[in-house]
């Protein structure tokens, strides 16, 4: 018998008993699916946070003091950010920002709104940041140094106040003070579960000190480096600096953790491009996780197949004794039930990847799924493996009915 005829009597075996056979690849479909779906929820949230992590710079330092409470005041300064902008000493940075930061309620014609994020800074803030501007300008070295009060809005915050009226132009009440605002930063993406990035706005370092924050230690200080590749660089300079100027003790580490022993610094540097690292091996130790927990479900289905199959096995041992009898050989049922099983299997894979394909067009838990190729070619496989494994069973027992035997069963 020819592997075409086999085949043919596969098919027929299949459709012989159409609701059963569709029970069984419907199992097989959840399972393909599954992994398909979870995988690409698992690289649609790296995607996304690898996203906002980037939109931020990958050639950052973030500079921040551990003061806690209030209880201890802040190392930073103005003075210290801008020693670090130093040609020797730190001839890979380009640029330094001090920052100050405020959460207050900002007000224009009876609307209020309160603003996550207010920040004090200098105009090389803008470009460290990676914050460039959809409408009017950002303020200049020039408004800082004579303190004026002008705000540039992120994109959130100049919705909730101004609706569809461009705010290029108008004041808002911040603490008591007016201030005018000069432009709109772009709106930047954001991840599932994360602060929204454009609810903040930025003004003057200066003008926020006079009438918000006061003059006093700044909240951090934003370092950018020459390049991507120089980053570690700068961050070294930047720490030999900084333990200078506070006059730390040789062999100081900034660990961020505020601890009272000699080594511990009073400030924390984070690394942009180390954390998109972290975060990318998180995400990827996600992923695999949950297509793992998926994988659980192919292996039900894979159960089910031998359940089903050895069930029709008993149903055909007559018609498999007939069939040996007229000299059909062992390896020809074997074949015929392991392509029975297969079957099954490769059509609930296929109807699987279709069902994870169009589910992959609709956002799951506030994730658009991002669906990974070597994801579907794994599921295939493995749908396929699971039919030839748990189909040998059914498969070797039907093969192994001695026809006697087989032509007595009732």
């Amino acid at each position: 018998m020819s592997l075409l005829e086999i085949l043919r009597f596969a098919g027929r075996g299949v459709a012989a008993n159409k609701l059963r056979s569709a029970l069984t690849m419907l199992g097989i479909l959840i399972g393909v699916a599954a992994v398909i779906l979870l995988v690409a929820v698992g690289n649609g949230s790296a995607q996304a946070v690898n996203r906002s992590i980037e939109a931020l710079g990958t050639n950052t330092i973030t500079v921040s003091s551990t003061a806690r409470g209030g209880t201890t005041p802040s190392a930073l300064t103005v003075d210290i950010a801008q020693s670090l902008h130093d040609p020797a000493l730190a001839p890979d940075v380009r640029a330094v920002s001090p920052v100050v930061s405020s959460a207050p309620t900002m007000t224009h014609a009876g609307t209020e709104y309160p603003v996550a994020q207010f920040l004090g800074t200098h105009p090389t803030y803008f470009g460290s940041s990676n914050s460039p501007l959809a409408a009017g300008a950002a303020f200049t070295d020039q408004d800082v140094a004579q303190g004026r009060r002008v705000v540039v809005l992120g994109r959130t915050v100049a919705t909730e106040l101004f609706a569809d009226t461009d705010p290029v132009g108008q004041q808002v009440t911040v603490g008591g003070a007016l201030f005018t605002v000069v432009g709109v930063l772009a709106e930047k993406s954001s991840a599932s579960g994360f602060a929204d990035p454009d609810d903040l706005a930025v003004a003057p370092l200066t003008a926020v000190q006079q009438t918000i924050t006061g003059y006093g230690p700044v909240n951090s200080i934003l370092v950018e480096a020459t390049g991507p590749d120089r980053v570690n660089a700068a961050q070294q300079q930047v720490t030999q600096i900084l333990n200078q100027r506070l006059d730390l003790p040789a062999g100081t580490t900034a660990t961020g953790r505020g601890g009272a022993g000699a080594d511990a610094a009073p400030y924390r540097i984070q690394n942009a491009a180390q954390l998109l690292a972290t975060r990318t091996e998180t995400a990827q130790t996600f992923t695999v996780l949950l297509g793992t927990v998926a994988g659980i479900s192919l292996l039900v289905g894979g159960i089910g197949i031998t359940n089903i199959m050895l069930v029709t096995v008993t149903e055909r041992t007559r018609e498999i004794g007939i069939r040996k009898a007229l000299g059909a050989p062992r390896r020809t049922i074997l074949t015929q039930f392991l392509a029975e099983a297969t079957m099954l299997s490769v059509l609930g894979g296929g109807l699987g990847v279709a069902a994870a394909l169009i589910g992959s067009r609709f956002t799951i838990v506030g994730v658009q799924p991002v669906i990974v190729p070597s994801s579907v070619a794994l599921a295939l496989g493995v749908s396929v493996a699971i039919g030839l494994f748990f189909g040998s069973v059914p498969a070797s027992r039907a093969a192994g009915l001695r026809p006697i035997d087989a032509l007595r069963y009732e």
